[in-house]
């Protein structure tokens, strides 16, 4: 069976995908689509929805305002990410951009931003964020975007934590410690990266109390909390992940 070509352009779209199926274009989506990559009717352009894999489709309507797709073929099934989420206290506007986007293309499941005693940004733009982790998925092929969480305080986070979801602490006190991902048991996991400066002594004595916590050391360098971010992910995943 010869595999579909896959469309260079990509939109990810709230509507079910399949043979046929007709997709209506918000007036962004239009815009981008036909004002700003001039593309018309005929041409093709590849949609997800986060449900029903990746699906080439055709225009069959352009207007500067509005269109139609139409889906042909599937070009790709669905792909879900592991279980796996991103706890992460936001750092400044860029590296915290690039956070929420490497997340998205490493394969987090949902994105958390906490507010922790040492964390520089008061309050963040949510919807800026998810825009980022929608881009990555467009850009990067995948057929899931992983939701981006309003910020909340960790001690509520912690508080309402179904302990049935371990944490994987990047606890930079152990810099160059034994403590690694070896013998970690599968299930739904959680990674928390800290603030610039870490956390305060009082959070670092709660996270040592909670049984669902488990510290590790991410080598013998500290490292910066967007680095942080990026090899705790990759380390699960080569472990416990999909990348085995």
């Amino acid at each position: 069976m010869q595999t579909p070509t896959r469309a260079k352009i990509r939109l990810c779209v709230e509507h079910p995908l399949g043979v046929g199926q007709a997709v209506p274009l918000s007036p962004e989506q239009a815009h981008y689509l036909f004002g700003v990559m001039r593309k018309g009717v005929g041409d093709a352009i590849a949609l997800f929805n986060g449900r029903d894999g990746e699906w080439t489709s055709e225009v069959v309507e352009a207007g500067k305002k509005r269109g139609i797709l139409a889906c042909r073929e599937q070009a790709a099934p669905q792909q879900m990410p592991p279980d796996l989420w991103l706890i992460f206290a936001p750092i400044k506007k860029e590296r915290t951009d690039f956070i929420v986007e490497k997340a998205a293309e490493l394969g987090c499941a949902r994105i958390l931003p906490v507010q922790t005693e040492f964390t520089n940004s008061g309050r963040i733009r949510q919807d800026r964020l998810q825009a980022h982790a929608l881009e990555a998925a467009e850009q990067c092929l995948g057929t899931f975007v992983p939701p981006v969480d309003e910020m909340v305080p960790l001690s509520k986070l912690l508080a309402g934590w179904d302990g049935a979801r371990r944490i994987l602490w990047a606890d930079e006190s152990l810099v160059g410690a034994a403590e690694t991902l070896a013998g970690l048991a599968p299930g739904p996991w959680a990674i928390l990266i800290g603030p610039e400066g870490g956390f305060s002594e009082a959070e670092r004595e709660k996270l040592r109390a909670l049984p669902f916590v488990t510290p590790v050391s991410l080598g013998p360098r500290i490292l910066r909390a967007d680095t942080a971010a990026v090899a705790a992910i990759t380390l699960w995943q080569a472990a416990l992940g999909d990348w085995r």
